[in-house]
């Protein structure tokens, strides 16, 4: 079965909008009728719901913001009753109560369409082994890749993350033919594959989905050239739907992801203001959930950066959005400049003898703040350096890459930081999960 669904993905835009609307409408009635927070946000607005006829009628409706999910836990914002619910999915909950996100069944079969919709456009076809490194549980990648990778017909192996031996012999035992994780566990699959002394050759995978966390061209690079893949980026958050929210086309690599427009409507708000911004602006990426039955929101606040805009390939018509740049929770201001991780991980790019394992520790003297680059150097580089001296971190080599390094960062960013080269396998690897790229010693 193929999983282009062309009516739906090539729809002319004026009859997708026509689409939107009228499932805003019915989205609009839902929440208000259904779910008091709603109501009440409504009615202190003095809104009605029959007011929103259309997206551009969106902007009338104030923001929901994550707070509002933990404030009404665990089925506060629910549309249907919990009994309607066939599963629950939780955030980690690291800073307090877990946001909690219901499923109907009918959620269920979307959530596996838009992720069998999104793993079509990355490669993957009915038959393919795809190897599923997302954890599974209360996260959602796990499940979300699982549903949808049997919606499209492919062999699932259900490995979850972590136990990095284990996933290198069965990718090579079953002939797994594409893989689903973070990229930096990409990474350190990669890193471990080269350790063994295995070639990008030696293993059948073609085609690696990745998502939940940021990521740059410069890991897209090392990520394909490391196993051998297409790398690809899926997007979503559990608030929304979970993975499948928009996906990269393959053969469209670094245009931008689609999003699957039917089911999600974006907008970009200027992120002191919350303004409407034009496409290709950068700015907070907010969605409105236009099919979800359980847990409908309406302008989510995801607090991701990006930009959104048409292209003009000829294989869909939905939107795209750029990279995700960082988060607005997330970007660190050094002496009143922007700074996100990811910056810093672009102008690694072309640095040959450093790694792409980084960190950013950032601590404060006095009243000013500074970061340090701490980066490994390129474990081939320093093998071959440790047999004709002692002294390898000091090598004029690994010098002069951290003045580049330095000097990048300087001219891209604006900001002169401390740059510290280490050993490899210095710097936390992911073991399945996000990783974390900042250390903030301030707080």
């Amino acid at each position: 079965m193929s999983y282009f669904n062309r009516e739906i993905e090539t729809m002319p835009l004026a009859q997708l909008r026509a689409l939107q609307n009228e499932r805003l409408k019915k989205l609009v009635q839902n929440v208000y009728h259904n779910i008091p927070h709603y109501r009440q946000v409504f009615d202190e607005k003095g809104l009605k719901p029959e007011a929103i006829k259309g997206v551009e009628d969106l902007p009338q409706i104030p923001f929901t913001y994550k707070s509002a999910l933990r404030d009404n836990y665990p089925f506060g914002l629910f549309a249907v009753p919990r009994e309607k619910a066939v599963r629950l999915h939780c955030s980690s909950g690291t800073t307090g109560k877990p946001i909690v996100v219901g499923y109907t069944q009918n959620d269920i079969e979307v959530f596996a369409e838009v992720v069998a919709r999104s793993l079509y456009a990355a490669g993957c076809r009915p038959g393919m082994l795809m190897q599923n490194a997302y954890g599974y549980g209360l996260f959602t990648g796990g499940l979300g890749l699982h549903y949808g990778a049997e919606k499209l017909g492919m062999t699932v192996l259900p490995i979850s993350g972590g136990g990095t031996e284990k996933q290198i012999m069965l990718m090579q035992d079953f002939g797994s033919e594409a893989i689903c994780c973070t990229p930096s566990y990409a990474l350190t699959l990669a890193e471990a594959m080269k350790q063994k002394g295995f070639t990008p050759e030696e293993i059948p995978l073609k085609y690696a989905i990745l998502g939940a966390e940021p990521w740059t061209e410069s890991i897209r690079g090392a990520v394909a050239s490391g196993l051998g893949v297409a790398a690809s980026n899926i997007y979503g958050l559990s608030e929304i739907i979970g993975p499948g929210v928009s996906q990269e086309d393959v053969e469209e690599s670094g245009t931008g992801s689609y999003i699957w427009e039917d089911h999600f409507y974006p907008e970009i708000v200027d992120k002191e203001t919350g303004d409407p911004l034009p496409y290709g602006k950068e700015g907070v990426l907010v969605f409105t959930t236009l099919t979800k039955e359980a847990s409908p929101v309406l302008r989510y606040w995801t607090n991701d950066i990006t930009s959104i805009y048409y292209d003009k390939s000829i294989k869909r018509s939905h939107i795209k959005m750029g990279p995700i740049i960082g988060r607005a929770d997330d970007m660190l201001i050094i002496r009143g400049v922007n700074l996100f991780h990811t910056q810093v991980e672009a102008a690694l790019d072309g640095i040959v003898h450093l790694s792409k394992n980084y960190q950013l520790a950032v601590s404060r003297a006095g009243s000013m703040d500074e970061v340090e680059v701490k980066v490994e150097l390129a474990p081939e580089v320093f093998e071959a350096l440790s047999k004709t001296t002692g002294q390898v971190l000091s090598h004029d080599t690994v010098v002069q890459a951290q003045k580049q390094l330095q000097i990048k960062i300087k001219a891209a960013i604006g900001l002169s930081m401390k740059v510290s080269v280490l050993a490899p396998q210095t710097i936390n690897r992911s073991e399945g999960g996000k990783l974390n790229r900042i250390l903030d010693m301030r707080k």
